[in-house]
């Protein structure tokens, strides 16, 4: 077996877990990041939300139920978190606009107006309701994307298809990034006499520098651009991703890839190492502090079973609001299914509440009362709370 020393182990490769991981590599320790695969932030729109419940993102987030755990954040750290992402988006050359102070919208694959925090640069012209005049440009044969369903919606909006060679959202968009293919792809649209305000196009505008391509469409097209997440995958997320897993190695950080934790060493009150498995060898991840940011049931850190729900790695205390005949509502639609509220449970500083181990730290979406997907708290939660536990768990080691 072989043994690796670290001050900090990170499991799970998400926003909460790169956060936590970079705040904690630059602060000068030694961190590791396990994972079993890429995270749910690739299948994401790449936008970051904080709470879609108000026209005032850190207002409406105070006004949450008071178990929510963003209340465990203070508004000095909520405000710190979000702005040093957005010096490291920079500082890899991808600029995100909005504030803390003004939710804004950004277009989704379905025609719905999807309120958010802070959105990559390539969604700022986004259309803000459903009377703005649009051209929606797609792509022949490329899926997760029907404009159909926008065009249904808005009623100054028409659409062209341009025979990209490719029928994937990563095929099209690694095209784009060579000179002579978008050339050709914008004399074409230079030949279509576009007569509309704005031209939406799906998020394939390029892997590493969709910047420079919406500069070029639009200095030639004469009219903003913007683009409109698919249905996962999503490029947006992915690069979003990308540059968060880079600023981590470039702090210093080590990602384990494909290293699914399969057990643990505990003494006393405290976890010592956690095991892993790759192509049948196994490893020993060895740390003074854990920092678990697996996610809810589709990054992997949740389970159910009939009887219950259980954590994944540290078999940690799981909050359940009720029996199982309770989990969902009727309304298949419904944002108050109660299994929303499932999660661990943690103190002021992010320990898992009811725990014997004094040196593990939560954060992210595995977090018990976020109800993500009715509170609009996606990202900016994982930010949040991430830069919080870092900061808790930094405390902790000294």
């Amino acid at each position: 077996m072989s043994v690796v020393e670290y001050d900090i182990v990170v499991i799970g490769a998400g926003v909460a877990g790169l956060t936590a991981g970079a705040r904690l590599a630059e602060h000068g320790y030694r961190v590791a990041l396990v994972t079993t695969g890429e995270p749910t932030a690739c299948l994401s729109t790449g936008c970051i939300d904080l709470c879609a419940n108000g026209a005032r993102p850190l207002y409406a987030a105070r006004e949450l139920p008071r178990e929510h755990p963003l209340h465990l954040v203070s508004d000095t750290d909520i405000a710190e978190a979000f702005g040093r992402f957005l010096e490291v988006m920079r500082e890899r050359g991808r600029v995100y606009t909005g504030s803390l102070e003004h939710n804004r919208c950004v277009l989704s694959a379905l025609g719905t107006l999807k309120t958010t925090c802070l959105t990559p640069a390539g969604m700022a012209a986004s259309p803000q309701s459903d009377n703005e005049v649009i051209r929606i440009i797609t792509f022949s044969g490329l899926k997760d994307f029907y404009p159909k369903y926008i065009l249904s919606r808005f009623a100054h909006a028409s659409f062209s298809s341009y025979d990209a060679g490719a029928s994937t959202t990563m095929g099209i968009a690694s095209r784009l990034e060579r000179d002579e293919y978008l050339e050709a792809f914008i004399v074409w649209l230079e030949k279509l006499d576009i007569r509309e305000n704005k031209i939406g196009l799906p998020a394939v505008l390029g892997m590493k520098n969709t910047a420079e391509v919406i500069r070029r469409i639009e200095s030639r097209l004469e009219r903003p651009v913007f683009e409109i997440p698919t249905l996962p995958p999503s490029m947006p997320g992915r690069r979003l991703f990308n540059d968060l897993k880079d600023h981590f190695r470039n702090k210093g950080g080590d990602i384990f890839w494909s290293w699914p934790v399969v057990g643990v060493e505990k003494a006393g009150g405290l976890i010592e190492a956690v095991f892993t498995r790759t192509e049948g060898k196994p490893n020993s991840l060895n740390a003074r502090a854990f920092v678990l940011a697996t996610g809810s049931f589709v990054g992997g850190g949740l389970t159910a079973t009939r009887q219950t729900i259980t954590e994944n790695v540290f078999d940690l205390p799981v909050h359940v609001p009720s029996g199982r005949e309770g989990w969902f509502d009727e309304d298949y639609f419904s944002p108050d299914h109660r299994i929303g509220k499932v999660g661990v449970c943690v103190d002021s500083s992010f320990r898992p509440e009811h725990s014997h181990w004094e040196n593990i730290f939560v954060c992210g979406g595995i977090l018990a009362h976020a109800q993500i997907l009715k509170n609009g708290c996606g990202h900016g939660l994982s930010l949040a709370t991430g830069y919080a536990a870092a900061g808790s768990c930094a405390e902790y080691l000294k």
